[in-house]
């Protein structure tokens, strides 16, 4: 499922400022990251199964590993956990309404939190 309401693809920010707002809203980047990319994950454990929220974003300047990179952010996603195959995002997956919805508020922060330092 996109979150396409949210508009957190219009932002670029500061990697560290980036992580540290993440952080704060529970969202993990852990060590999925390359040169380019990063994707930041909250795992929700709820009696419909297990889901995932993911942000991701690109390096529009700099890069990653060095931490000095500005990143543009993409359409928030949201995805089911299936064993042993791993986490699907496709349409046809039914998604517990208060789970959107409290995505959409955690995502509504981020936005919020993230614009402070955005570009």
């Amino acid at each position: 499922m996109r979150f396409e309401n949210t508009n957190l693809e219009t932002l670029k920010i500061d990697l560290n400022r980036l992580d540290d707002v993440m952080e704060r809203n529970g969202m993990i980047r852990a060590g999925q990251w390359d040169y380019e990319r990063v994707s930041y994950d909250r795992k929700f454990q709820v009696k419909e199964g297990i889901y995932y929220l993911r942000v991701q974003g690109y390096a529009v300047e700099g890069d990653v590993d060095t931490f000095d990179a500005t990143i543009q952010l993409m359409v928030p996603i949201l995805g089911k956990y299936y064993y042993p195959h791993g986490v699907e995002y496709g349409e046809d997956e039914v998604y517990p309404t208060h789970l959107v919805n409290q995505c959409e508020k955690l995502l509504k922060n981020i936005k919020k939190e993230a614009e402070a330092f955005a570009e």
